[in-house]
Order: structure tokens, then sequence, then C-alpha cells
């Protein structure tokens, strides 16, 4: 019997899935534990299986198996979702030539591999002519995408980490923030001044014991590891594929809180890989939905989860037992104010959930003008400083503080940004709503028995994959679209109550 143009189609997108899994776990190797001299054969190893990738989605075979399967009457919900999604796959991979595809992949990997140096000089200028490069090929890239479907320049950027979200939808989101934030702010810092003092635990912290610690956080979340590991990098991420997940973090001996919350938000965006719908692995529909709802994922399991009260009542004596600590500074209260402390902070990835919107806003600014030929890369690190000034009060005193923090757009990752932020706000709004469902979700944490959260999770939002819209998962998980407030009154909660 042969086979039908649909299941062609996902035979062929098997083998797509496995060469984009292939290029993907090479590229965290190179941004990971790669030796530098070899960063150059690795970029043009992962260039030629994004060429060969996108070679067998863009031909023409494939145009004629979607014209056959779209006239198939015999499919089911999961796979005519799959195959709109292909189908918008394949469109985009049309208007964008091979040669392009390989020459934007390599100077991504030039482009990362002089930002890790870059950003230990704190010299923007030695980065900038490679990423000067990058950005004329992603502008050129997205160029092609929004003629062909009808979309802004940056929405068509936006489009492929947050599928179906536009710049106007969240610029007034981002616009309310901006003005509530520094008030807010304001009222917390004024609140955390009439608590105790902080006391700092003493270290060091031996980045071995650190590593324990949180192979044993992970582990009590369902992370397991005979399909994942953890590393070091220089920027904590999350990769690889839902059976071989990679999560990297970077260590302090003199600050063991920083590391921790890394791999616990990583860990969160591993579980929902690991937790999407098997019969449906390498298949569009069978993908992570967005980005909004990865993030949301990673921020419900470190903010709204891991930096909780109940959490430490959990984890404050695992911490104190594993660093042999002594004294109140390893106290549950103690310990909960230095996790959940609000400060003017100049990096991100270590931002308070007050302080981190606007984090992102700022860059989320910033791309958008970079993408419109509204500013030139030279004018980057300057816009930014004046930028956190005005949105936080400070102003980074060197570059590796300011614009070359984040690996995303040396790494080609434009539009990727206000998916952090729309992802905080889409956790708070889940996360209330999972444990209004089950009350055996706020029980067991104390107790470090996750459990209850992970099984609703991945009922209510890992096994969807991508068959419905993010903004109807949110709707039916939680009853109501996206509200901001939702997010609001948590801080309020957090950070207001005495």
């Amino acid at each position: 019997m042969s086979l039908s143009a649909y299941s062609k189609l996902e035979n062929r997108f098997t083998r797509l899935g496995l060469l984009e899994e292939t290029s993907g776990i090479l590229h965290w190797d190179s941004a990971a534990i790669m030796p530098p001299g070899a960063a150059l054969a690795r970029g043009e190893q992962v260039a030629q299986l994004k060429a060969l990738s996108h070679n067998l989605l863009a031909n023409g075979e494939t145009a004629d198996l979607i014209a056959a399967a779209l006239e198939q009457q015999d499919l089911n919900q999961w796979q005519k979702t799959n195959l709109e999604l292909i189908r918008r796959k394949w469109l985009r991979a049309t208007v964008i030539p091979e040669d392009l595809v390989i020459a934007l992949s390599k100077a991504c990997s030039a482009s990362e591999t002089v930002w890790r140096n870059a950003r230990i000089a704190a010299d923007f200028e030695m980065v900038r002519p490679y990423t000067e490069t990058v950005l004329s090929l992603v502008r050129e890239a997205g160029t092609a995408v929004a003629e062909k479907l009808d979309l802004s320049l940056y929405d068509a950027l936006l489009d492929q980490f947050e599928p179906g979200a536009r710049s106007q939808e969240i610029d007034p989101l981002f616009d309310d923030l901006t003005q509530w934030i520094p008030g807010f702010l304001d009222d917390v810092l004024t609140a955390q001044d009439r608590r105790p003092p902080i006391q700092m635990p003493e270290g060091p912290f031996a980045v071995a014991t650190q590593r324990e610690l949180a192979v044993t956080f992970m582990s009590a979340l369902g992370f397991d590891f005979d399909y994942g590991r953890l590393d070091i990098s220089l920027h904590p991420f999350c990769g690889g594929t839902p059976d071989d997940i990679r999560i990297t973090t970077r260590y302090d001996e003199n600050d063991f809180t920083s590391a921790l919350m890394g791999v616990l938000h990583e860990t969160g965006h591993a579980m929902y890989e690991r937790g999407l719908p098997k019969d449906y692995r390498r298949q569009p529909v069978g993908a992570a939905l967005g980005m909004s709802i990865h993030e949301s994922q990673s921020l419900l399991v470190e903010m709204q989860v891991c930096r909780s009260r109940e959490f430490l009542d959990y984890a404050a004596p695992l911490a104190r037992a594993s660093f042999n600590g002594t004294g109140t500074a390893w106290d549950v209260d103690n310990l909960y104010r230095l996790y959940t402390k609000v400060e003017r902070g100049f990096i991100r990835v270590d931002a308070d959930e007050v302080t981190y919107p606007a984090h992102v806003i700022l860059r989320y600014q910033l791309e958008k003008a970079l993408i419109n030929d509204e500013m030139k890369l030279a004018d980057l690190p300057a816009a930014w400083n004046q930028k956190m000034q005005t949105l936080l009060g400070i102003t980074p005193p060197t570059d590796r503080e300011g614009c070359l923090q984040d690996i995303h757009w040396f790494d080609g990752a434009w539009g990727y940004f206000p998916t952090y932020t729309l992802g905080a706000m889409t956790a708070a709004q889940i996360y209330r709503a999972a444990v209004q469902a089950d009350p055996a979700i706020s029980a067991g944490i104390p107790a470090g028995n996750f459990t209850p959260l992970m099984a609703w999770l991945r009922q209510n939002i890992h096994a969807s994959g991508s068959l419905v819209p993010a903004a109807e998962l949110l709707k039916q998980t939680t009853g109501q679209p996206l509200d901001p407030q939702v997010f609001k009154d948590h801080l309020k909660r957090r950070y207001l109550a005495d």
C-alpha cells in the first residue's frame, strides 16, 4: 500500500527534524564546551546541516506533497494542524535562498565566537563588525519573509519565535509596564527597607557542591538524567531535543544563589520539552508552541515556585546541609528575603521579578530600532546606557554589564526578547489557574513534592504541543486571555505584603 501525501510529509519532516536536532546539538556543543580553535570548523558543519534541512523543506517535492495532502479528507485534528504548520514553515523557507541560509549561519557562528571574548574584554567594538554582518543578513531574510506573509519586518522576525504575535499588540502592554514599574519599584524598595536586613551566607561555595545541590532540585522537579545533562557555559541556557536535553549554567563561588536559580529556570524549559507529545516527535505540531509559553514554563518554575516562601521551607535545610551553613543567615525567612531581594541591577539573567520587565523592554525597544534601521549598531552601547538610566536609574560601568551581556543578537536571535516578559505574565496566569484547580500543587511544594504541579502542566500545557495557538491555549487553561493585571497582582502580594 502506497503512503499518502500527508504520510510522506511526516516522513520528510522526521528527517528534517533529525537534521535540525543534529545542528542544534552541535551548536550547543560549540557554545558550551567547544575548543576555541575548532569554532570555525564547527560553524561550517552547522551551516551545511542547515542548508540540507532548508533544501529538504523548500524543494518542489515538498510543495507537491503539501498540495496533495491539502486534498485529503481523512486527516484528524492533529494532522490538519500539523499540515498547516508545515505549510507555514514551507512558505517561510521558499523565500530564503540557500546561500543566504549558509551565510547567515556562518555569520552567527563567527559573531558568537568573537562575542565570548568581547564580553570578557568589555569591548563592544571587538564584535561590532561581525554583528553588523549578522544584522544585515537577518534584515535580508526578514524582509523576504515579511513580503511573503504581509508582515512588518520586525513582526516577521518576531513570528519565528512567537507565532501570531504582533508588535502592535505588545507595545501597549509594555507601555503600561513602563509607566507602572518605576513607581512600584520605589514602593517595593521602601517596603524592603522596613524589613530585617538580609544576611548573606558566607562562602566560598565550592562549584562541585553547588552542582550537587542543583542536581538534587532538578531531580525533585522531575528532570530525568537518562535524557539530559547539566554543564557549564558562559551564558545559561537549555538546548538539545526532548530526548537529549542539555542545560548549562555558570557558577560563582562567592554566591550560590545565582547559579542555582539559573538551573531551576532552565529546568522549567527542560520539563516542557520532555513533556511534548511523543506521538508527534519531530513534527511541527509536536514542537513547543512558542517562546512565550516556553518562557512561562521556566519562569513558572523559577519565579512562581522556587522563589516562594513554600519552596524555601523545603530548600533551605538542604542548602544549609550542603554547604555546612551555620547561623541565622541560613534560616528560611532570611533566605526568602535573599531570593526575593529587589535591586536596580545591570544583568538581566540575575534580575528580580520586579525589575526584569524593564530589562526586556529596553532590549525590545532597541532591537526594533536597529531592525528598522532607525539607529546604527555603533550607537548601541550609548543608547543602551541611556535607556538603562531612564528605566532603572543606573548606568552600566562597561559594555560587559551593558549591551554585551546577552548572546541573542550576536547569535542571530532578533525578535526574541519580548517573549521573556510575555512569558512572565503568562506564568503568573497559568500558575494561578493550576493551584486553583488542584490544591495538592501548593500543598506539595513545602515537602519537595512537585509531582502534582508537573502532572497538571504536562496535561494542560506540555502535551498540547502546537495543536492550538498560544492565545487559545492560555484561554483554555486559565479561562481568560492574557491579563497583565494577574502578573501585577502577583508582584504586589509577594513584594508589598508584610
